[in-house]
């Protein structure tokens, strides 16, 4: 899995750089998502912008790091979300149970906002 993990203030920036967020990398990142998830962030940010493709697995992980994330009340916020991935979101119908924005600029701004 090749990723980058940034810290702005107290949220933090997880870029996801792979193109696929399949079975074959899920596992990890929900390893890494569960590490980063903690209460002592103000927020998650998950940049998904060089993610094209998404499938049930990777939708997985990304419900594990909601879940996560929502026990502590803070927020988790997905960016960069491409077409077909949006269309998984949607047809999945989870794609309400995150605050989506088309790219960290954004997203950190709506941290500000608040």
């Amino acid at each position: 899995m090749n990723f980058s993990i940034e810290h702005k203030d107290n949220l933090v920036i997880f870029t996801l750089k792979n193109q696929q967020l399949t079975s074959e990398l899920s596992a990890q990142l929900k390893a890494k998502l569960l590490i980063i998830a903690q209460p002592d962030i103000e927020g998650l940010v998950i940049d998904l912008s060089s993610v094209e493709y998404i499938d049930s697995s990777g939708l997985g992980a990304l419900l594990l790091a909601q879940r996560q994330m929502s026990e502590y009340s803070l927020p988790i916020i997905i960016c960069g979300v491409q077409e077909a991935v949006m269309n998984m979101l949607h047809i999945s119908h989870i794609e309400e149970l995150f605050e989506l924005y088309p790219n960290v600029d954004e997203a950190l701004k709506s941290f500000e906002e608040e």
